[in-house]
């Protein structure tokens, strides 16, 4: 068995890290996990306050899941996506249930974005139209498709990007220059804007609108009452497909099985992964209307991977769902997260270096400022070339509690089945840390 020290030497000699220079990577070698916690070879614990990449929202070593994966291990590990079999029939009986009744089917992807690929590949080919709107604070994964639908930085590597894709503004109100009045009125008014853009585009060439409905790692936005319904409306008035990527923020995230559920829209497509399986084996999905699902069965699905709906993987799917039921997760979010809601509420109270706080169920992130009163962020968009937020992780990391940045936010989103003694313990963390953000950096 290798030691600590040789497992990080090897990783650092063999592996490249995604999103890193990799000359100065000083990755923890990790030993065990097992609940909201993980240790590495010294003994140390560490609290993950980010579900890892915001999807083991069951947690570190789930016995449930890991039951249902060496049962499937036995059976069948592999089909082809051609046939049937039983794992993937009842996780695509299972999604069904839970998702809206519009929705018909489900195809099954690796994860995230190819589950965004494909999702915006029906839709342009049940619309015969070209163009995709999505928004600048956005991320939809890393693969050319995805790539070009997400908004923010790690786009820039892919361009000159794929044409039609078209971006537009997040109603993300605390960076609005504008006061509204009222959460209705920024509501009309990022409505109005999409609208006339979307006209300005051609109506009639746009296949899709995708949108994280809540969204994740650029700065948790949640949009104000009315907006997603007005979106609804702009596709429905234009024959436009709505997306509701539900990467992060489904399957309990936000303390209903979908974030959509909160504004009571139907998406005609939605995009999933991370929470079906929790990070067990990797599994995402696009379950679109019957009215797309139909289309299909005299055109031609022109989709399709070898690892589509892993035997596996959809016997983890169906333990996952089965657990969230059975264990009352939405409950224990919706309990948890007005605590974690009531914590980050006297942090902004309580520290010069908060300007914002957004927080759903248990998906939330701190924005970092210089000023208060000018709203100046902590580092610039797109910029932190003294390294401020990873030396404000590091500090977190040092005493035991695990999440992630990203521009002038951290994120907190434990795993979904964290207790009120666990949040209250890890969220202590957070205010020493910030007290020296306080002091150090602004």
């Amino acid at each position: 068995m290798l030691t600590g020290q040789e497992v990080k030497e090897k990783d650092l000699q063999y592996n490249l890290h995604s999103w890193s220079k990799q000359g100065n990577l000083n990755p923890i070698p990790v030993a065990k996990s097992e609940g909201i916690y993980f240790w590495d070879y010294d003994g140390k614990r560490y609290t993950d306050m980010s579900s890892q990449l915001v999807n083991m929202n069951l947690g570190h070593g789930n016995p449930a899941i890991i039951a249902a994966i060496k049962e499937q291990a036995e059976k069948l590990c592999f089909i082809a996506p051609s046939y049937a079999v039983e794992s993937r029939s009842i996780l695509a009986e299972k999604l069904i249930a839970v998702l809206p009744d519009n929705i018909g089917k489900v195809f099954f992807t690796n994860g995230g974005a190819d589950a965004n690929e494909n999702a915006i590949k029906m839709a342009r080919m049940f619309t015969g139209r070209n163009k995709v709107f999505s928004r600048y604070r956005s991320y939809h994964g890393s693969t050319f498709g995805a790539g070009n639908l997400t908004g923010e930085p790690r786009r820039y590597p892919l361009e000159p990007g794929i044409p039609g894709f078209v971006k537009f503004f997040d109603p993300y109100m605390y960076r609005e220059p504008i006061q509204f009045e009222s959460p209705e009125k920024a509501a009309a008014y990022y409505v109005a804007k999409l609208r006339e853009q979307i006209i300005y585009e051609g109506s009639n060439n746009v296949a899709a609108i995708v949108l994280e409905t809540v969204t994740g790692s650029n700065g948790v936005i949640i949009p104000p009452d009315g907006y997603l319904q007005g979106v609804r409306k702009i596709c429905d008035d234009y024959g436009i497909m709505m997306i509701c990527d539900e990467v992060m923020a489904g399957f309990g995230r936000t303390g209903k099985m979908f974030a959509f559920e909160h504004w009571n829209v139907q998406p005609d497509i939605v995009s999933f992964a991370k929470g079906i399986t929790c990070g067990y084996v990797p599994l995402g999905g696009v379950a679109v209307s019957k009215e797309i699902a139909a289309y299909f069965n005299d055109n031609t699905l022109l989709c399709g991977l070898t690892y589509s709906g892993h035997p596996l993987a959809c016997a983890a799917g169906v333990a996952a769902l089965n657990y969230y039921q059975e264990a009352d997760i939405l409950g224990n979010v919706q309990k948890t997260g007005k605590l974690l809601g009531d914590i980050l509420d006297e942090l902004k109270a309580k520290h010069a270096c908060v300007g914002d706080v957004r927080y759903i169920g248990l998906f939330s992130a701190i924005e970092l400022v210089k000023d208060k009163e000018t709203r100046e962020p902590l580092v610039q968009y797109g910029t932190d070339p003294e390294g401020i937020m990873g030396r404000i992780i590091k500090m977190l990391v040092q005493k035991g509690f695990i999440t992630y940045s990203h521009e002038n936010m951290i994120l907190v989103a434990p795993p979904l089945i964290i207790t009120a003694e666990q949040m209250v313990e890890a969220m202590a963390i957070m205010d020493e840390v910030l007290a020296v953000v306080d002091r150090e950096f602004i």
